[in-house]
């Protein structure tokens, strides 16, 4: 199984591992791709005012853009550590002890519109670039991605059973056949149902969190959902889709 989680706009500073090297990422079909982006993010934190618009910053920002100059040479951390946030704190993978750590390194990815793919282990730069970004060189992250992501992640759904739990913007840079996708609800005492933003991040935090360390290894949904339940979730299921429901 692997759970594909969304990256956070928000990244941890720093780290203790070695300056970017592409060649040491997972997923090498990726690396054309991935280079082009690097560098283009490189050149236009040259042009403050430029990378401000692509990148959807204020002033207030600049940080972020001084991040995106140095990704060639500043440290990296683990991917699974370098996201922060909602959906990161509730999976608190920092936590976990004994052999679910281990299962939690194997079952954990991350989409990026960066890199593409990461796996919990490769290293990386923090780094300002969410899917909806339009940078200079022309054409959509989707358009730039979709030819070689979604091979890869055809090739890694045939392989494994995966949970995405990406959000539409980064599940728009390459679908993956057969995943199992998740929702979150809010039922309100009238039995009428909504979804949820606010918390939404949080909930799949939880899940993510369950099925990286469970001992068991769920083939499809209804495996997936059973996890869930055991966890103490309420998860419906309709085909491959799963409603976690919570209440309004």
């Amino acid at each position: 199984m692997l759970v594909l989680l969304p990256p956070s706009e928000t990244k941890r500073d720093g780290g203790d591992g070695p300056p970017l090297r592409l060649d040491a990422l997972s997923h090498p079909a990726l690396d054309g791709v991935r280079k082009a982006l690097v560098d283009e993010l490189v050149d236009l934190a040259a042009d403050v005012p430029a990378c401000r618009a692509a990148l959807g910053l204020s002033p207030a920002q600049d940080a972020e853009i001084a991040r995106n100059a140095a990704l060639w040479t500043s440290p990296t951390l683990p991917a699974l550590h370098r996201y922060t946030g909602v959906l990161y704190d509730a999976l608190d993978a920092g936590s976990l002890r004994g052999a679910a750590v281990g299962r939690a390194r194997a079952r954990l990815a991350v989409g990026s519109a960066l890199f593409g793919l990461l796996r919990a282990d490769d290293q990386v730069p923090a780094y300002r670039l969410s899917a909806g970004s339009a940078l200079p060189g022309g054409g959509t992250l989707a358009a730039r991605w979709k030819p070689v992501l979604e091979p890869e992640l055809a090739a890694v759904a045939a392989a494994d059973l995966v949970v995405d739990l990406r959000s539409g913007s980064y599940a728009a840079l390459g679908r993956v056949p057969g995943a199992v996708t998740v929702n979150v609800l809010a039922e309100r005492p009238d039995g009428s149902r909504s979804v949820v933003s606010h918390f939404n991040k949080a909930h799949k935090g939880r899940l993510a969190r369950v099925l990286a360390s469970t001992r068991g290894e769920p083939t499809d949904a209804a495996g997936v959902a059973a996890i869930a339940r055991r966890a103490g979730m309420r998860v419906e299921r309709r085909g491959n889709a799963l409603e976690i429901v919570i209440a309004a």
